[in-house]
C-alpha cells in the first residue's frame, strides 16, 4: 500500500490531499469529506486509518483532501455549506491521480454528509464526472439557530434520558433535597413530552437535493449518537436508504466492532459495477 501527497488547485488557492492505493483496483475509489474543520487526517487519525484499512485490505483507493481554510490547504474556510467547489476539484485531483478510476462514492460524516447531499447534484457538468454513490453517516440537520436546542436532544432521547433518572432512586433523593434545577427540569420536561422533534428547514433542503441527485446514497445513522438520533426524529420515516447501528459511536470508528461494519457499509458502496 502506498501513501502520497497531491496538490491540485480550487479557484485560486492551491489545496492538498493525500492518496492511499494498494496498486492494482476495481475501477471505483472513495473520497472521504472531512467534516467540521477537521483536518483529513480525521479525528485520532481515524480517517487515515480507514483509508489504509480500505486501499490494503480491500484493494479500494481512498483520497481525503482539507478543504479551503483547513489544514494544509490555502483560501477561505466558507464551511460545509460553501464546499461544493471544493469537493468537486477533489473528485477532479483524485480521477487524475489514480488511471483508470471509472466511479468515485464520496464518504462524510455530520456536516461533510450534510455538505454531500447538499452539493453532489450539482457537481455534473461538461468538465467534470462528479460522484458514482454517496455514505452518509449520522448527516447534520440542525439549523444553526435550533442546534443548541435542548442540548441538541430529541424528544425520544430526551424521554429515555428522563426515564432514567425519574426510576433512578439517587437522582430522586437529590430531587427531594432540592439538588436539580427545577425551572431545567421542567423545560425539559416539556420538550421529551413532544410527540416529534419538529424538521427545520436545512432537514426540508437537504431531502430535497437528495431526491433530485441521481447517485445512489446510503445513510448510516447510530442509534445512540445525538446527532444520529436527531437524524432519525426530522427525517422522513420510512426511507429504504437509512441503516441503523445500535451503538453511539458518532464516526462508526470509536471500537473495533463498530468500524468493522462501517469498513463492510464501504466495501460494498465502492463493489465495483460494470
Amino acid at each position: 500500500m502506498t501513501r502520497r501527497a497531491v496538490a491540485f488547485a480550487c479557484g485560486s488557492a492551491r489545496l492538498w490531499g493525500m492518496v492511499d492505493s494498494a496498486g492494482h483496483h476495481g475501477g471505483t475509489g472513495l473520497l472521504i469529506v472531512s467534516g467540521g474543520n477537521e483536518i483529513r487526517a480525521g479525528a485520532f487519525a481515524g480517517q487515515a486509518q480507514l483509508a489504509a484499512w480500505l486501499a490494503e485490505d480491500a484493494g479500494v483507493p481512498v483520497f481525503r483532501f482539507d478543504r479551503r481554510g483547513v489544514g494544509d490547504s490555502e483560501g477561505e474556510n466558507t464551511g460545509w455549506r460553501g464546499s461544493r467547489d471544493d469537493i468537486a476539484a477533489a473528485i477532479a485531483a483524485f480521477r487524475g491521480a489514480v488511471p483508470g478510476l471509472r466511479r468515485v462514492v464520496a464518504y462524510g460524516v455530520c456536516d461533510a454528509a450534510a455538505a454531500l447531499m447538499l452539493h453532489a447534484p450539482d457537481l455534473h457538468g461538461p468538465n467534470l464526472q462528479g460522484l458514482d454513490g454517496l455514505v452518509l453517516a449520522n448527516p447534520w440537520t440542525f439549523d444553526d439557530d435550533a442546534a443548541d436546542s435542548a442540548g441538541g436532544h430529541s424528544p425520544g432521547a430526551l424521554r429515555r434520558r428522563y426515564w432514567a433518572k425519574l426510576t433512578n432512586p439517587q437522582e430522586l433523593w437529590r430531587l427531594v433535597r432540592g439538588q436539580v434545577d427545577l425551572r431545567r427540569l421542567l423545560g425539559g420536561l416539556a420538550q421529551a413530552a413532544r410527540p416529534r422533534e419538529a424538521a427545520t428547514p436545512i432537514v426540508a433542503t437537504l431531502h430535497e437535493a437528495l431526491m433530485r441527485g441521481e447517485a445512489p446514497a446510503t445513510v448510516l445513522i447510530s442509534a445512540g449518537d445525538r446527532v444520529g438520533q436527531r437524524f432519525l426524529a426530522v427525517w422522513p420515516a420510512g426511507d429504504p436508504r437509512v441503516q441503523v447501528h445500535p451503538g453511539a459511536s458518532h464516526s462508526f470508528m470509536d471500537d473495533p466492532d463498530t468500524a468493522a461494519w462501517l469498513y463492510q457499509r464501504l466495501v460494498e458502496a465502492t463493489a465495483s459495477r460494470h
